[in-house]
């Protein structure tokens, strides 16, 4: 495993392994994930403990490529791999502070039609120095501290479990960046098991599924993964975790002009989640070359939020940031790797 994944206990456990004191993997620990640096070279450890590390793997991310909004304050990155591969992150500021879309995988195999980070497949997981990379870079370059955390960059997340699970670990661990768990949200497509498995950890992060349509038949045309969890299996999940961790769940609906924005819809989603403790997020769908659909207008997309606030649901319009540079999932690097 590479050094700058591992916990502060599997780092002194390492160095006792090599001879060293246990408090030099404490030390390791504060340099990758405090300094958020790599440089050992450059460090206060003996040359005996750097000859040890180098001996090790430590997974560097490098910024490939920033794109400035000339709309908003909104960033986008592409980051390059050890193996070449080019993954992305969105880092968006608020009044609260700086918020930043994580990428899980490279690439995604789930397969949701107006995806575009889908479109190539899945490629391979991140690990967590890997996603911990794109962090580190991101505050190392504009000198910023980012707050907010959303897994919902390329790839599904709970596709990449136990990495995803290291990754929040490093990330709220108090040696290191020490973020609240409370800001670190998990976007998913609808993972049944995974979801379970989630929930009997009792993690107090957010949780955001991503529904987008009503019934099995739409949402299996949709997105492939319906297909194996269905919007039954789904819901038992999601009522699971809720009773188990008492967090809300959002709800992600892109809305789809003629697919998935009539009363039909509003009916469906009602029965859907009317006793869960939730919160609906709209998405004006994003067109992308791949996926031929519209988004319905301003004025429609308002009465649909009307519609569902009527039935007692709390609904936001999420808003739209970075649309001049390409800031949703995966349509950057697929243009860059297309070229």
């Amino acid at each position: 495993m590479e050094l700058n994944s591992m916990y502060v206990d599997e780092l002194r456990e390492f160095f006792e392994k090599n001879g060293e004191k246990a408090f030099r993997g404490s030390q390791l620990f504060t340099f990758f994930h405090d300094k958020k640096r790599y440089d050992i070279e450059n460090s206060n450890l003996s040359n005996k403990v750097i000859s040890i590390i180098k001996k090790e793997d430590i997974n560097k991310v490098e910024i490939f490529k920033i794109f400035d909004s000339k709309l908003d304050e909104t960033k986008k990155f592409l980051f390059k791999l050890k193996d070449d591969n080019l993954i992305e992150g969105v880092l968006m500021e608020y009044k609260h502070g700086y918020s930043q879309c994580i990428s899980t995988q490279v690439g995604c195999r789930m397969g949701c039609n107006f995806c575009a980070s889908t479109k190539s497949g899945l490629v391979r997981n991140l690990t967590a120095a890997e996603m911990l990379g794109q962090v580190y870079e991101i505050e190392n370059t504009l000198g910023i501290k980012v707050s907010n955390f959303i897994l919902m960059g390329s790839g599904e997340p709970l596709d990449n479990f136990s990495e995803v699970i290291r990754f929040i670990r490093l990330l709220h661990d108090e040696m290191g960046h020490n973020t609240s768990n409370r800001n670190i949200t998990i976007s998913t497509c609808g993972l049944a098991d995974k979801i379970y498995e989630l929930a009997d950890m009792n993690l107090p992060i957010n949780l955001a599924v991503s529904l987008h349509q009503t019934n099995d038949s739409d949402r299996s045309d949709l997105m492939p993964i319906n297909r194996k969890f269905n919007l039954d299996e789904l819901k038992k999940s999601l009522e699971y975790y809720i009773k188990k961790t008492n967090n809300r769940i959002t709800f992600e609906y892109t809305l789809i002009k003629n697919q998935n924005d009539s009363k039909k819809n509003i009916d469906e989603l009602y029965n859907f989640a009317k006793n869960m403790k939730c919160h609906i997020n709209l998405i004006p769908l994003n067109p992308i070359d791949e996926f031929d659909e519209k988004r319905p207008s301003k004025s429609e997309i308002n009465i649909f939020k009307e519609k569902l606030e009527k039935k007692g649901f709390n609904v936001t319009i999420r808003r739209e940031l970075g649309r001049d540079i390409s800031a949703s999932c995966g349509q950057l690097r697929r243009k860059v790797e297309v070229k």
